[in-house]
Parts: C-alpha cells; structure tokens; sequence
C-alpha cells in the first residue's frame, strides 16, 4: 500500500477509536444475505494492462451494489449517462424504458455539479494529483502525495476515469473507479462519482467520446425511477423499490 492508503487506514483506525465507549456492546447485527454465484462473479479478480484487481469482499457486496438493469423512464437517448449523486446511483439508459444501474461512492466534489456534460476522452489507469486546496486543508494526509500518484491500484482514480466537460470548458467532475471498495454505496470526504473498479470498466467499455452526461439535483433525485407522473421516491427508499437482472 502507497503512503497515502496507509495515511487514510491510519485516520479511520484513529477515528474508531475515538468512538469506543465502555458500555456494553449491542448484539451484532444478522449478516446481509450473500449475493448470489452469477452476482459475486461480476466481481471476480481481473488483470488489467497488466493491473490485477481484486476481486470485491463478499462482505461488501449486496444485491443492491451489484450492476443490474432496471426499469427507467427518460426521453433521454440510450447510452446517456444519468448520475444520482444524492440516491448514490449512476444509469447508463438502455432502449424500453431501461437503463443499467451501478451503485457508486460520492465524495464532497459529486456535489459540486449539476446539468448537462459530455465525456470528450476517457483515461485506463489514469493518474491522480490532489488540488492545492486538499493539500492546504489537509497537509497531514496529502502532502506526502503533493506531487501525484501514478495510475495503479492504490490509486484514488480507479481503473478508469471518466472526465465530464461542458460549454465552459473542465467541470472537474469525474466518474472514476476507487481504491476503496468500501466507500461504494457511501456519501464520502472526497472524490467525485466512485465505482468499484469491475464496474468502471464495464461503464467505459460502453461508454463513447463525447457521451451525454446528465447529473441531478437534490430535487430531481429519483427521477426516471418511477413512471412519469408519479411522485418521486425518497433516495433511501430507492434501493428497495428497484429490482432487477445482473449481466
């Protein structure tokens, strides 16, 4: 592991413990119910130019976190991106009224944009380099890093990253892969739109140069999930209204 994965472990060791109390334990919490063998195969180990990715913790994987193809009402052409930061999904449509649905991790940047983009150019492995303002806010985490990371599996950018433009030119907003499993699922501290690395290359295998790229607001969190007419669904509610198949 890089400096800055043993940084970031070193933080989350410190703030458990931070949490520790005397009183008794709870008792533990049911296991979720294992995935199923198709399901858990998507997140098998993969070499990739000459990368290997693990294959996902089965105890970070659910049914829900797992790529599937669901029902979805937009007008928007298939093959547009649709990002959910607030319900921590991305869609990718698909022709009748479907669209295949990935769960992602969203840091602090996911939210910082809204409306259309498009995707000029995609990178494999791309390399990473925190802003002056991370640096400057949190020198004890990134300044061993302050010069870049080279693409590579402990990389914060994942396997593949996607970076989205519009008429003004660079958003910064990004839908990348993540050193961090884990996080898929979660609201995080930083990062723009995460996916576990399997998915990202799945979404970048299918994703073309200049792709549309759509993110919502807070309002609009929900939207295409439900028929039209119908009132949006609450973001925690979206996961158990949605089913659907794996591939």
């Amino acid at each position: 592991m890089n400096r800055i994965g043993t940084t970031l472990a070193g933080v989350t060791l410190l703030a458990l413990a931070a949490c520790a109390t005397t009183e008794p334990e709870a008792p533990a919490e049911p296991p979720p119910p294992a995935v199923r063998p198709e399901v858990a195969a998507l997140y098998g180990a993969v070499e990739d130019n000459g990368h290997h990715i693990p294959a996902v913790d089965p105890n970070l994987l659910t049914e829900d976190k797992a790529r599937q193809v669901v029902d979805y009402w937009t007008d928007e052409a298939p093959g547009t991106i649709i990002v959910d930061p607030h319900a921590r999904y991305l869609y990718q449509v698909q022709p009748g009224n479907k669209a295949m649905r990935y769960a992602v991790a969203v840091g602090a940047a996911g939210y910082g944009f809204t409306g259309e983009a498009h995707i000029p150019y995609q990178r494999d492995w791309p390399n990473w380099k925190p802003t002056d303002n991370m640096v400057a806010t949190q020198p004890e985490l990134y300044g061993p890093v302050e010069a870049g990371l080279e693409g590579g599996i402990d990389n914060p950018m994942g396997a593949r990253a996607l970076y989205l433009h519009n008429g003004q030119g660079d958003t910064y907003y990004r839908i990348h892969g993540t050193m961090d499993p884990a996080s898929i699922g979660q609201a995080t501290s930083a990062g723009c739109i995460r996916l576990f690395n399997q998915d990202i290359i799945h979404l970048a295998e299918q994703t073309g140069s200049m792709t549309k790229v759509i993110v919502l607001s807070e309002a609009e969190s929900g939207k295409g999930t439900v028929p039209p007419g119908q009132p949006l669904p609450q973001p925690a509610m979206m996961a158990a209204s949605q089913t659907g198949v794996t591939t």
